[in-house]
């Protein structure tokens, strides 16, 4: 293929982070009006060379050619300028201002009072932000706040602010890491479009059947390096997964016959209400016995979250009661319920599971630092921080930091392995994941699985909350499934089928 026919070229790109080398010696070539997949772990680098293309990083070593001419990218400025947008797995988005606000950030429509004074056009620019939304079917009310709108919807705001700057070339970092399942079939129908309509698409994620189903070719990096492009259709997921893990996978989680124990959670009746104080956790009643996995499903908003939070001490309950092992947790706080016996792996990793700039040795000892060895007679002891993190980092496979480096530059992967890692360590009776594989490769949801039932045979009680069904029919003992804030079905995993589940989901069934 002629050289010109490529719209971006990354020729030989090394970028090092002082002793870790994030991209090794990669060289992609992108066509225009394709869908290309970078496919890799959590730490691969894919984040890392896209940051690059978008100028947020400068390569110690390579070169970089957009449609043919070599450029130098310094800034995401200037990348804007050569028609590149991004969307970052995190979203740069300021909370406090509206939809319109945000897309118009550093470039606003000026327009001037009684011929004079200077003035942003928010209402032009309002007008002009609707049609741009319809017109590309990622609908928005362009006045309402970042704050109060969904996630999806802050990724359309996202996209919206790319498709306002005429960015040509389009990439999404791990773009569904933070979608529903229906939400991700309508992002999947919008990436189509927006490649028919001449846009060429870099894709970063690890979720296979999202690139067998978008994508015309994938790039697999592993550990820095660049291992194989393939063409997307006429190669297996099972042989992605390989090339990207670097050995072999298995898709179905192996787990013996459940043993179970005593109870050791058990709720009754419990209410919670939002900050609206409307009920979404309605008079829900369940037991979570020891050496059991009890997941709850349902579609995102039905309540498993806050029941969760609940759990935890995160939310007040309104009404009912929570023990563990029989110690009432109805009015205690989040570190009693901690030494009461509950480990949380929350959903929002980095709002309420980890503090960015703590270094990864203390947030991974942010549950025990007051208890020895970290601390004696009040003083903490840095070195048994770090001595603990080793420990943890190797068992974990936590990549991309020293003990003494913060989390806040790490990839959301490993910012996850390190949350698993500090919750499983507590060795608690209860164990609750929300969500523990959102965001995570293929290899490392393996590993998830595998130490959940391996702490379920333990004798741990485990409750799972996930919005993946593939996940609870293959980890669950027992499923409860909530549909609008009730749990209206609980039943032994090995007695329901996943077509029985989605309809108690969708509310199509009832007890």
């Amino acid at each position: 293929m002629e050289q010109e026919d490529y719209i971006i070229e990354m020729r030989h790109i090394t970028k090092r982070f002082g002793a870790v080398v994030a991209n090794d010696d990669v060289s992609i070539s992108v066509r225009k009006g394709e869908i290309y997949a970078l496919l890799g772990e959590n730490g691969a680098g894919k984040s890392t060379l896209m940051s690059m293309l978008f100028g947020m990083y400068e390569p110690d070593e390579g070169e970089i050619y957009i449609r043919g001419q070599k450029v130098r990218i310094h800034s995401p400025n200037q990348a804007t300028k050569l028609n590149i947008g991004m969307v970052h797995q995190h979203f740069k988005l300021v909370q406090n201002y509206t939809i319109t606000e945000n897309i118009v950030l550093g470039i606003e429509p000026i327009r001037r009072k009684f011929g004079l004074f200077p003035c942003v056009d928010l209402k032009g620019a309002n007008e002009k932000i609707r049609a741009l939304s319809k017109a590309y079917g990622l609908e928005v009310e362009p006045t309402e706040k970042i704050e109060d709108v969904s996630v999806s919807i802050q990724q359309r705001v996202e996209i919206l602010k790319m498709l306002y700057r005429n960015a040509e070339i389009l990439i999404f970092d791990e773009p569904t890491a933070v979608l529903t399942p229906q939400e991700i079939e309508f992002l999947l129908e919008i990436l189509r479009s927006l490649r028919d309509g001449g846009k060429t698409i870099i894709l970063i994620t690890h979720k296979l059947e999202e690139i067998k189903k978008v994508a015309d070719r994938c790039a697999i990096l592993c550990r820095g390096k660049l291992v194989d492009v393939l063409d997307v259709a006429t190669t297996s997921t099972k042989k992605m997964a390989n090339l990207m893990v670097g050995r072999d996978v298995s898709f179905v989680v192996d787990k013996k016959p459940p043993k179970f124990g005593d109870v050791v959670l058990d709720v009754k009746d419990l209410c919670v209400e939002n900050r609206d104080h409307f009920d979404v956790v309605k008079h829900v009643s369940f037991q979570v016995h020891a050496g059991e996995i009890f997941a709850v499903a349902g579609v995102a908003g039905n309540g498993q979250g806050e029941l969760a939070d609940a759990i935890a001490g995160l939310t007040p309950q309104k009404a009912g009661k929570i023990t563990v092992n029989g110690t009432d947790l109805t009015n205690l706080g989040v570190r009693a319920r901690t030494k009461a016996g509950v480990s949380y792996i929350p959903e929002d990793r980095q709002a309420v599971g980890l503090i960015l700039d703590f270094s990864l040795g203390e947030n991974l000892a942010l549950k025990s630092y007051g208890d020895p060895p970290f601390c004696e007679h009040g003083v903490l002891k840095p070195d048994a921080f770090v001595e603990h993190a080793k420990g943890l980092i190797s068992d974990y496979d936590i990549r991309g930091q020293k003990p003494e480096g913060p989390v806040r530059p790490m990839s959301g992967g490993n910012q996850q392995k390190i949350i698993v890692a500090r919750e499983i360590d507590l060795e608690s009776p209860l164990m609750i994941f929300v969500q523990p594989t959102r965001g995570l490769d293929i290899g490392a949801i393996e590993n998830i699985h595998k130490r959940m039932i391996a702490e379920r045979d333990k004798g741990k009680a485990v409750l799972l909350i996930s919005l993946e069904l593939d996940e609870i029919m293959n980890c669950a003992d027992t499923i409860g499934v909530m549909y609008n804030g009730e749990m209206t079905k609980i039943a032994a995993a090995d007695t329901l089928t996943a077509n029985e589940v989605g309809e108690f989901m969708m509310g199509v069934k009832a007890q």
